[in-house]
């Protein structure tokens, strides 16, 4: 004979790994983590930082 199966508790083991795929799917759709987009912010930032701070003055030369 077979296992005894919930059959409750099999539905939500079903349901949750469904919600679990769709999950991974939305991720590889959508795109970046969080962290992925503080540290890209954090990098514009400085690189925008870096060329004021070596931007010249066009008053200054003449």
């Amino acid at each position: 004979m077979g296992d005894i199966v919930n059959l409750r508790a099999a539905r939500k083991r079903r349901d949750r790994d469904e919600k679990a795929r769709l999950a991974d799917e939305n991720r590889v759709r959508h795109g970046r983590t969080k962290g992925e987009k503080q540290r890209d912010r954090a990098e514009a930032g400085r690189l925008d930082a870096h060329v004021e701070a070596r931007r010249r003055d066009p008053k200054a030369t003449e």
